[in-house]
């Protein structure tokens, strides 16, 4: 069965507070022991599958879960075991047989799928207070767990606030959710417990950054369809590397993705209008995001990058002082109520049900052909434009680049790769000048405190007409080579 599920992590200065509103009406309260299995490779954990057996006041229960279709939905399936006293069961992987979750488990597993040598990869003890919470017509279940995730001698702290959809409308999961993150200053988090408890076994901080998947649907989908599907995309992507950050992560490759990922959403939000009238309320919450995060990407592009690229021409070493102000803490931009909030809102226009029938081929098309017509008309003459129209061309292509990727699969056969490839350059052209562009900025900065930056805002000028007339190349390239897809 699909479960769909919200996870809220709960800030420790907040969660008596929590507590004490779960409390005003009456509650159930649960102990939950589990053991988390895997083969000695990590078969399951590599194909997002986890297994476990839990014990529930008492009786014990082997679950299997596995990612599903959007960022909150989870398959699951869960079978109550015969067993004695505190003494775990053995797993077995044939209890799930004859359901999607079982194939899964059997695939994963391969040639050892009979039974093979289970590890106890790390374990949770949780202590569970939960009520059933009617919202709208649906029936909602809302759950917080405190306890411990411990492994390989290491442990992990537990304060999660869950909502469950037990019956009707997952907005309506979704906007109690929001209630909550607002009274509480809670975020939202896909990582589970499974997830977690493997980074601990492995003494892992934090998970892969997540990058860009494409959205899948079928050539004949609704443009409803096709807008749900294309949301769906973009959310896992920011919210996965958001719940990564909010989480602690610092780590440039989750900023950049997270950043991406808000660009690939802003522009879903913007060109997909003439497919499903979209709210766009929540977009002043990303953009404030996106760029308070930039000011992180900036930072350490100059101090990684470019700053010893100065010292290698000759420039001098600058005092870290001068290197400008402090950026703002990821984890803070990122856990802010605005934020989450956005967020929320979004999924839940992700959850609601594709509205109408038609064709999406022709709005499609002319928005490619409209950006793919500014794109060429102002990169014939990159060199003459100022930089804030030059600025516009690079958001203008990745604006392009993502809704050619959204599109896609309506256009079948039709040279996408093709074109895409031949964006790729053009955008690396873009991307080294706006990275001069913004450090020359730095580097003037930092002259006002530190006279020996004055070097690097030389270098940098004299690197400024060669890298844009390189750009102005690339466009000129581009227009002439590339076939346009959806013509």
């Amino acid at each position: 069965m699909t479960e769909f599920e919200i996870k809220l992590e709960i800030p420790a200065a907040r969660v008596d507070a929590v507590a004490a509103m779960l409390a005003a009406e009456p509650t159930t309260r649960m102990r939950l022991r589990a053991l988390y299995v895997d083969t000695a490779d990590g078969a399951l954990a590599r194909h997002g599958i986890a297994l476990r057996l839990r014990q529930e006041d008492g009786r014990w229960v082997q679950t299997a879960k596995a990612t599903g279709r959007g960022p909150l939905d989870r398959l699951e399936h869960n079978v109550e075991v015969a067993a004695s006293g505190d003494d775990a069961p053995h797993p077995d992987v044939a209890r799930h047989d004859g359901t999607p979750l079982g194939d899964r488990l059997r695939a994963a597993l391969g040639h050892a799928a009979a039974d093979p040598p289970w590890t106890v990869v790390f374990e949770t003890d949780v202590e569970r207070v939960m009520r059933d919470v009617q919202q709208a017509d649906s029936t909602l279940e809302v759950a917080l767990d405190r306890g411990h995730i411990t492994a390989a001698g290491r442990s992990h702290t537990v304060r999660e606030l869950e909502v469950e959809l037990k019956f009707g409308d997952p907005v309506d999961a979704l906007r109690l959710a929001r209630q909550w993150t607002a009274r509480h200053g809670l975020w939202l988090s896909t990582i589970s417990k499974a997830q977690r408890g493997h980074l601990l076994a492995q003494g892992e901080v934090a998970g892969p950054p997540v990058g860009a998947e494409p959205a899948h649907y079928p050539r004949k989908a609704s443009p409803g369809e096709i807008v749900q599907a294309v949301l769906a995309s973009c959310l896992a992507q920011v919210v996965g590397n958001a719940s990564e950050i909010a989480a602690g992560s610092c780590d440039n490759d989750h900023v950049h993705q997270l950043r991406v990922g808000i660009r690939r959403l802003r522009t879903a939000l913007r060109e997909l209008q003439p497919l499903a009238a979209l709210d766009a309320g929540c977009e002043p919450a990303l953009i404030d995001t996106f760029r308070a995060l930039g000011q992180h990407r900036d930072q350490f592009h100059v101090t990684r990058s470019l700053e010893p690229q100065v010292e290698a021409a000759g420039g001098p070493l600058l005092a870290t002082a001068s290197l400008g102000p402090p950026v703002p803490d990821p984890g803070e931009v990122v856990r802010a109520p605005a934020f989450q909030d956005a967020l929320l809102e979004l999924l839940g226009q992700q959850a609601r049900p594709a509205p109408g029938k038609g064709s999406a081929r022709k709005p499609l098309r002319r928005g490619l052909q409209r950006l793919w017509r500014q794109v060429v008309r102002d990169g014939a003459r990159f060199t003459a434009l100022d930089e804030t129209l030059q600025h516009r061309v690079r958001k203008r292509l990745k604006r392009l680049r993502y809704l050619a990727d959204f599109a896609q699969p309506l256009f079948p056969g039709h040279g996408q790769r093709a074109f895409l490839a031949d964006l790729k350059p053009v955008q690396d052209a873009l991307g080294s000048y706006n990275d001069a562009l913004m450090a020359l900025s730095a580097y003037r900065a930092m002259a006002q405190a530190d006279a020996k930056a004055l070097f690097g805002v030389g270098w940098l000028t004299a690197q400024r007409e060669p890298l844009a007339r390189a750009c102005e190349k690339s466009l000129r390239r581009l227009a002439r080579k590339a076939d346009p897809f959806w013509t």
